[in-house]
């Protein structure tokens, strides 16, 4: 198949040799990412529905899933949630099909309720969170393009783009894994460390700024000088993984806006700021490498809830990262990679309008000298496509 697949030299220094550099990521328990872990695990469980029950996925989307914030009234030792968080599932789904009622909505609330109690274990749920289905009726013939018997590849349901890049910077690394690590690794001996963690990198030259806004739960904190000691226990961590991925000087600041005179301080009763003021969105947080990256072209396309058999929107995102994951992995030689995937509405999606690979090398290598293996490596890739449905249905992958 000839495929429209450009390879061309990225007019711009690379992104880790530029001056300024900034990168942010929004962890798990921030009301726009609780959006986005709920919208997608919703998308799965209707999807592995749909393909229980009829053996195929059918038309649904949930990515406009709304977070209405709640009110606290937090204290050390343990305080309550004065109104709940309010969580509105929105979009559209099939919930017949060929004469058989498909259990559409509680599925759904059964998928809201598994993540919220995984994700963020202090949210009672249907005491401090009420979720809410509003779904409208999608049509089962829209989806005809997939079904696991014909191995078809779908045809695009929207003219529109996804981006991708690779490799990390050392900026982009230590935003990703510190907050990963403060919800894993960190968090199972810290209890207090509420899922509400956003990091906010800044690199000026070779020094790396970190910024930490850590939401702390008030029932594991006994006091003031127990919260300080959390905050500083927080700040050594980061700073040393930071420093195990660069030797650039590194800076690290924790709850910046937290006032001891005052005693104000970023304490919770749940975990997160959805309890007090701070609403979300899907689609408002992470693109689909779990990064916001200003410094690289980026998709507004929300890939969490969308349908993983021919939404461009979800598919693109996922298989562009992947795509600049697999060059950079497979060929020597490149600095700074980014790949843009363009569909046309009604076209396979095997079948790009156009593939765009975009490379900075390194010294001493020519574009020439790498040009065909990074041909092959994106024909393959785009080839198999519809992995990445699957992948994301069994929740291999993640969109934010």
């Amino acid at each position: 198949m000839d495929r429209n697949i450009q390879v061309s030299r990225l007019d711009r220094q690379a992104v880790e040799d530029q001056e300024v550099e900034i990168v942010e990521r929004k962890g798990i328990g921030h009301p726009d990412s609780i959006c986005d872990g709920v919208a997608e695990s919703v998308s799965r469980a209707l999807s592995q529905l749909y393909l229980d029950r009829v053996g195929k996925v059918l038309h649904y989307n949930t990515d406009e899933t709304q977070l209405v914030a709640g009110r606290a009234a937090p204290a050390y030792g343990g305080g309550e949630v004065v109104e709940p968080i309010y969580l509105l599932i929105v979009g559209r789904a099939t919930k017949q099909y060929d004469g058989q009622q498909l259990p559409v909505d509680s599925t759904a609330l059964a998928a809201a309720r598994d993540y919220l109690t995984e994700a963020i274990p202090e949210l009672e749920y249907g005491t401090d969170v009420i979720v809410d289905v509003k779904l409208g009726e999608g049509s089962g013939d829209l989806q005809d393009v997939f079904g696991e018997e014909t191995q078809q590849v779908p045809m695009a349901n929207d003219t529109s783009f996804g981006v991708g890049h690779a490799p990390l910077t050392e900026t982009e690394t230590i935003v990703s894994e510190a907050e990963r690590e403060l919800n894993t690794t960190y968090h199972d001996e810290h209890p207090e460390l509420g899922p509400d963690v956003k990091i906010m990198g800044k690199r000026e030259g070779d020094r790396i700024d970190i910024t930490v806004a850590a939401a702390m739960v008030d029932r594991h904190v006994d006091g003031l000088d127990d919260y300080d000691d959390a905050v500083s226990d927080v700040r050594e961590f980061v700073t040393e993984l930071a420093e195990s991925h660069t030797d650039r000087a590194v800076s690290v600041d924790v709850n910046t806006a937290d006032d001891y005179d005052e005693g104000s301080v970023y304490l919770t009763v749940t975990g997160t700021s959805a309890e007090q003021g701070d609403d979300g969105s899907v689609g408002r947080g992470n693109r689909a490498n779990g990064l916001i990256t200003p410094n690289r072209p980026m998709s507004m396309e929300a890939t969490s809830g969308k349908n993983p058999v021919n939404h461009i929107g979800k598919i693109y995102n996922l298989l562009s990262t992947r795509i600049a994951e697999s060059v950079t992995d497979e060929v020597d030689g490149i600095r700074d990679l980014q790949v843009r995937l363009l569909s046309q509405i009604g076209r396979p999606i095997d079948e790009p309008h156009v593939a765009d690979a975009q490379i900075v090398t390194t010294d001493g290598v020519d574009l020439a000298d790498i040009e065909d293996d990074v041909l092959a490596i994106v024909d393959e890739e785009l080839a198999d496509v519809t992995d990445i449905t699957r992948s994301v249905i069994d929740g291999d992958v993640s969109t934010f």
